[in-house]
């Protein structure tokens, strides 16, 4: 098999993760016409994106070590059957009860299916560029709100929520079904190579969860998407609380979500040039620092350019996990343990909405929800600074 398949490989995953994340996420879209048609409170409905955070963190964990051992063609087939299948009953959910547990577990579940695996096998079919490998398959999670909301948003105003919610489900298979059959094992002298170029193919996956280099990646992973998620998901309320107007409001979470994009290209190049360490720190601290600064905003303007940042940066260091796995524990349990980490980074998630909620309730803003993230965001750089060396060879690949 030519090397130059390993380009389709991540087009599959990129079109993957963007199908099944913008599957969950179109949620939001449906949220104003499911309350109104069918009379469930918006708080019940929203309760589903939740249960999708915790299911699809304990999801990434099952789902990785079932790639590893049965492969990711597999995985990834099974999950494309299951979310369209999450869908389609889903369309049909007769009540509140009904929805939440089809639409949050079953769609929470099947989304995972295809980041750890995806993310992993990526890693296998590259040793040059890497970075920009995994980056490009992130990318196309980042896609997601500007593909499957919007077409979510036609549906349903030319039909109606539940037609529009069987027929993205009825996509997803046209979609995912082909793209998880293109999904193939690296060439046997490729795999050969990676194995013999990494130290961590040695270490066993009960090592490999008891070795600092875990607990410092699962830490680390778990502080930046709790500091991040809760900005994220708050950062239209703050604006509108700082006089923006909503049209204008929702502008800015558009303009960060492309920031995202350009951020996993921008930071993947770079992880590939000077080391992924490094570049990840750095994302860190400039995550941190442009959610204290949203403290000191309040005009579009400066919204803009700060989303500018903060996109930039919580997009981009989001694929460099997966990279900093492979280096550290090679290939062979790479699914297991990336799925694992995945599974702290989901239970970051989703604290931020939570706490977010809770502070502005109790008092009465949101400065104290960035003057938290932020710190922990600062946390997510003093852990990530005490990585060990990568090992020499796997420092050359990369």
């Amino acid at each position: 098999m030519n090397s130059s398949y390993r380009w389709v490989i991540v087009a599959a995953g990129a079109l993957m993760g963007c199908v099944a994340i913008g599957a969950m996420f179109s949620l939001a879209v449906f949220l104003d016409p499911m309350a109104k048609a069918t009379g469930w409170s918006r708080t019940g409905i929203s309760s589903a994106m939740t249960l999708n955070f915790l299911c699809m963190g304990a999801g990434a964990f099952g789902w990785g070590a079932a790639s590893d051992r049965f492969g990711t063609r597999a995985v990834v087939l099974a999950g494309s059957l299951l979310l369209g299948l999450a869908l389609v009953l889903a369309s049909r959910a007769a009540s509140l009860a009904q929805f939440q547990l089809i639409y949050g577990v079953l769609v929470g579940l099947a989304t995972s299916a295809f980041l750890a695996p995806m993310m992993a096998t990526t890693t296998a079919w590259f040793e040059r560029h890497r970075s920009l490998a995994v980056s490009l398959v992130s990318a196309g999670m980042g896609m997601a709100p500007l593909t499957v909301s919007p077409f979510a948003s036609w549906l349903i105003a030319a039909y109606d929520w539940r037609t529009a919610m069987l027929g993205i489900g009825l996509v997803a298979w046209a979609l995912l079904l082909p793209a998880a059959l293109l999904v193939r094992p690296p060439p046997p002298a490729l795999a050969v190579g990676a194995a013999a170029a990494a130290d961590g193919p040695a270490m066993s996956l009960a090592q490999a969860f008891r070795s600092p280099q875990f607990l410092i990646l699962g830490l680390t992973f778990f502080a930046c998407c709790a500091a991040h998620s809760g900005p994220i998901f708050h950062m239209v309320s703050y604006a509108m609380v700082c006089g923006i107007s909503p049209m204008a409001a929702v502008s800015i979470y558009s303009v960060e979500g492309l920031a995202g994009l350009g951020g996993r290209l921008l930071l993947g190049v770079l992880a590939d040039r000077v080391g992924v360490k490094r570049v990840l720190v750095a994302g860190l601290l400039l995550q941190a620092v442009a959610i204290g600064a949203y403290l000191l905003v309040d005009e579009l303007g400066e919204f803009y350019l700060l989303a500018l940042v903060f996109g930039t940066a919580y997009g981009g260091v989001m694929p460099l996990y997966a990279v900093l796995a492979r280096e550290y524990f090679g290939q062979r349990h790479l699914g297991t343990v990336l799925g694992a980490a995945m599974l702290l980074s989901s239970l970051g998630m989703s604290l931020g909405p939570l706490a977010g909620g809770w502070l502005f309730d109790t008092f009465d803003g949101y400065a104290w929800l960035f003057v938290g993230s932020c710190a922990v965001g600062l946390g997510a750089v003093a852990v990530a600074l005490a990585f060990p060396a990568l090992p020499a060879l796997q420092r050359r690949a990369a």
